[in-house]
């Protein structure tokens, strides 16, 4: 029968500088769950281990440098060892990535754009988020100029718009829907469901969907003190020194949000999000290419803290999934993302299952 959890597991000791350490503990297990990052100085070693010693891996990155760089130097090993390298498995970027996938099924009809909001709500305590993923945005912001020739590298596959194109919002605006200022959201997202849906359109002659990934911000308020903390940010991490002095002083140059402790459990337990999604498509019997979108859906993910509580849910069922589920995977191994690997199996059930809720909101009116 299966090992109980807890039974006859022992502790492994790896180093990601120690490559036989790494390849020891990949020869003994399945699925690899890598949380060590920034996966920038820390992730090739275990996705390199994993392919060449036969086990999959999945990881919680929200860095797209990384996570596109893994598939430009493994997709093709990775293929022919039959194992899958699933990224940004965590609070980056499941939400977004399978509430879009969420919000396609859901349309009677083709859903051809859809914008997400993101509102993260704090109790008493406030908000706590830990050092590595600041670290992350100083190092990621440092080096747009690398992923843009990363991504040349790749030589992409434009995918198609169909349908009415999806507006760009300027970077601040305020939304009456929430009646609350709002920004662009920084992370992962974005780039993560550009790939699923790329991926959906070029194998599976899937209808490619637009995208765009928002937070909500709050008060006026709100909006000047991150003009200053993104102002000052964006000055400093042009300059080695300057990065040096964002990431000893996460604190400070944060306004207090980023720690080198990370949460309390008192911050974590009054915390948690909702991903809001503002899907349009066309009905049933229409075509996309032609006329305005004429069916409209909202959808919503909801879960706890995002950092600490939303992402090892996400990551524990990701595997879970590629485990039990196997029989819906692609066809052929490779390094995915999340929407890419688990579009057909029942990631979302189990999300659901265990607190990370995916919900209709409204129906479509046509």
């Amino acid at each position: 029968g299966k090992a109980a959890p807890g039974e006859e597991v022992g502790v492994l000791l790896c180093d990601v500088g120690d490559a036989g350490s790494l390849a020891t503990m990949a020869r003994q297990t399945r699925v690899v769950l890598n949380c060590v990052g920034p996966y920038r100085f820390f992730g090739e070693p275990v996705v390199k281990a994993c392919v060449e010693n036969g086990a999959s891996c999945i990881d919680i990155s929200g860095e797209p440098q990384f996570l596109e760089g893994m598939y430009l130097k493994y997709n093709e090993e990775a293929a022919e060892k039959g194992v899958y390298v699933v990224g940004s498995c965590g609070f980056d970027s499941i939400p977004a990535d399978m509430g879009v996938l969420y919000t396609r099924d859901k349309l009677k009809g083709t859903l051809t754009a859809v914008e997400s909001f993101l509102s993260v709500k704090s109790g008493p305590e406030g908000l706590g988020v830990h050092d590595g993923t600041w670290k992350s945005a100083v190092y990621g912001l440092a080096d747009e100029d690398n992923l843009k020739k990363l991504r040349k590298q790749i030589g992409y596959s434009p995918v198609p718009v169909v349908g009415a194109k999806l507006k760009k919002r300027g970077f601040v605006f305020y939304s009456p829907e929430f009646k609350e200022y709002c920004i662009t959201f920084m992370g992962s997202d974005g780039s993560v469901v550009k790939r699923t849906q790329r991926y959906l359109h070029s194998e599976l002659q899937q209808t490619p969907v637009q995208y765009g990934a928002y937070v909500t911000l709050g008060g006026l308020g709100s909006v000047i003190k991150l003009m200053f903390v993104g102002m000052l940010f964006l000055l400093l991490v042009k300059f080695n020194f300057g990065r040096k002095l964002l990431t000893k002083y996460p604190k400070f140059f944060s306004a207090g949000y980023f720690t080198k402790e990370g949460p309390t459990q008192k911050q974590m337990d009054g915390t948690s999000f909702t991903m809001t999604f503002f899907g349009e498509g066309y009905s049933e019997g229409q075509d996309p290419q032609t006329g305005k979108p004429n069916v409209k859906i909202c959808t919503e993910v909801k879960g706890p803290e995002p950092g600490y509580i939303a992402t090892p849910i996400a990551m524990v069922q990701a595997a879970l999934s590629l485990l039990e589920d196997a029989a819906s995977l692609p066809k052929k191994g490779g390094v995915y993302s999340p929407g890419a690997a688990f579009s057909k199996t029942k990631l979302i059930d189990r999300l659901n299952k265990r607190g990370v809720e995916f919900s209709v909101i409204s129906k479509p009116e046509v």
